[in-house]
């Protein structure tokens, strides 16, 4: 799914009377217009595909201190494996769904923490950087950022040798 960044007609200043169409006042913005008489950055339109409002949600949410991982545990089995592949690289996108319309867009994100920080705080901090990074970048206005916090990273996981004693030799 594409969107435009710049808006096609303004139907919410159309007022609805009982006229007909033709005699209505409307306010347009226009998307892009032909024509060498134009201003160069009138000439056509811009459409930003889903994963680019992905990858740019994906990075912003990583870049706070606090977020381990993201991504369920199935894809981040599945990405761990990935990551392994020589050749591979990570994907920026786990953990990230979007819903992208003409003019704005819905982000869900699925974190891991790191254990002993604030939820709440890596939430709102995710939540924030997030929102400035896409509309900074695709100027699509995001109405809302949900973050669902699926598990908690404790500091013993990292090291996969450090297992109880064994109790036989």
């Amino acid at each position: 799914m594409t969107t435009q960044t710049a808006p096609a007609a303004n139907e919410l200043s159309t007022p609805h009377t009982g006229r007909s169409p033709q005699a209505q006042a409307t306010t347009a913005v226009s998307g892009g217009t032909a024509g060498a008489d134009q201003p160069a950055a009138n000439r056509g339109r811009t459409s930003i595909a889903d994963v680019v409002v992905v990858k740019v949600a994906g990075i912003a949410a990583r870049e706070i201190p606090g977020v381990y991982d993201m991504g369920g545990g199935l894809s981040r089995t599945i990405g761990a494996v990935r990551d392994r592949v020589p050749g591979g690289r990570p994907n920026v996108g786990r953990g990230v769904k979007v819903e992208v319309g003409e003019r704005q867009t819905a982000i869900d994100l699925d974190l891991v923490v790191e254990y002993g920080v604030s939820v709440m705080d890596v939430a709102q901090d995710v939540r924030e950087n997030v929102i400035s990074a896409v509309e900074r970048i695709t100027g699509l206005e995001v109405v809302e950022v949900n973050v669902t916090v699926n598990d908690v990273h404790l500091p013993d996981e990292d090291e996969p040798g450090t297992t109880a004693e064994a109790r036989v030799e």
